[in-house]
């Protein structure tokens, strides 16, 4: 399957267009700055493209005010004293070196204490910080994947953990593979939650329609306000390339 990129302007605002096989056109707003990104069927032309995105302004304007909103962390430095994040909760680092294996320690509800080898640069606490990360979705998903897949009525075949820029989680329906953000471990249980069954839910119906909403008020009713929890949620610092 090809796949075209170019850029057009509307009204000012500028709009990656992915033109490719799919059936229905998706316009998408992605952090940290806002960038616009239209996945087109190869049926429509620029000018179809164009109403479709100006009868969007609007909601592209507010999606673009909520990033520029949101909190940032600043560059993290992985020295003692930062603040870090996990599961919802805010922590103070604490960095030990020490001889022997790497790893990460939760000492009370305020200190998280990362060990690793002396002389240990940036880069290395940060992957030894990651790795933990990762590890803790690991032990926290299962579960929740199986409270939820006699609900949905779906059955998961594989699921991962990865880094994303632009989606907290993704769903290949075909092969029933989900993926949550790395990010996630960060959030609270309910973020993470509302991600999966959100992901979960794309197995009984792709798009974000009328039909998609119905599932979801009547899995998770509160899931609107887990869903502004999540996107009020401190940012990481990320080098995004745009």
């Amino acid at each position: 399957m090809t796949t075209e990129r170019y850029e057009i302007q509307v009204q000012g605002v500028r709009v990656e267009v992915v033109r490719k096989d799919v059936k229905n056109f998706h316009l998408g707003v992605y952090p940290p700055k806002g960038r616009v990104r239209a996945a087109v069927p190869r049926r429509l032309n620029d000018a179809a493209v164009r109403v479709a995105v100006a009868s969007r302004l609007g909601w592209i304007r507010r999606q673009r005010a909520r990033f520029e909103e949101q909190d940032r962390q600043s560059a993290r430095e992985m020295v003692s004293g930062e603040c870090h994040y996990f599961r919802g909760r805010r922590y103070r680092l604490s960095v030990v070196e020490r001889d022997g294996p790497s790893g990460v320690s939760l000492l009370n509800d305020r200190t998280l204490e990362l060990q690793v080898r002396p002389g240990a640069g940036r880069e290395q606490r940060e992957a030894v910080l990651q790795r933990w990360y990762r590890e803790q979705l690991r032990e926290q998903v299962p579960a929740l994947i199986a409270k939820w897949e006699p609900q949905v009525g779906v059955t998961v075949a594989d699921w991962g953990v990865k880094r994303m820029k632009t989606r907290w989680g993704s769903c290949n329906v075909e092969a029933r593979r989900i993926w949550v953000n790395l990010e996630l471990a960060k959030k609270s249980d309910a973020c993470l939650e509302l991600v999966l069954l959100h992901e979960m839910v794309h197995l009984l119906e792709r798009r974000h329609c009328e039909r998609f909403r119905e599932h979801m008020d009547r899995l998770m009713p509160q899931w609107r306000l887990y869903r502004d929890q999540l996107n009020r949620a401190p940012l990481a610092h990320e080098e995004w390339g745009l």
